[in-house]
């Protein structure tokens, strides 16, 4: 899977000297509901999230975040993003296989997460990856848009 120069896809741990860049694509990628750097920099160290990056010749070009919640068996993806100029190229897919390895590695059994109802691609790719839509939950975004909510049911980890 390359980006249009044909450079490979990295998918690997983002670190707090990435901040900028996170930052950077969230600004890009949300035009509301962006994640602030005291909450990033909180994420990047907390035991309880899983940040990755998407990286081609050096150049973050997409993130997610996985969070993980004790007590239960479920992770959620707290956001996902992709550079514009690769959108449709396999990216978000990518960074989605790797969580749900994670996730399982970690011992969740399901993932959920929220998706703006106006999003059709993002909905388009979850659903392609086995995510079902379980609630619409109105007024879910700062701007008053709904959300749908998605969940998978990911088994368990096998070496």
């Amino acid at each position: 899977m390359k980006p249009a120069n044909g450079a490979a896809i990295y998918i690997r741990r983002v670190g707090l000297n990435r901040i900028d860049d996170l930052l950077a694509l969230e600004e890009s990628s949300f035009p509301t509901d962006r994640i602030n750097r005291r909450n990033l920099r909180n994420l990047l160290r907390s035991e309880s999230a899983c940040c990755m990056g998407a990286y081609a010749d050096g150049n973050l070009i997409g993130s997610l975040i996985l969070l993980f919640r004790a007590g239960t068996r479920s992770a959620r993806i707290y956001s996902l993003a992709v550079a514009e100029a690769v959108r449709g190229r396999g990216v978000g897919r990518k960074l989605m296989v790797r969580a749900e390895r994670e996730a399982r590695k970690r011992g969740s059994i399901k993932m959920n997460l929220e998706v703006r109802a106006d999003n059709i691609p993002a909905m388009r790719l979850y659903e392609k990856l086995g995510f079902e839509k379980t609630a619409i939950l109105p007024g879910y975004y700062e701007d008053g848009s709904p959300a749908n909510k998605y969940r998978k049911e990911i088994g368990h980890y096998h070496e």
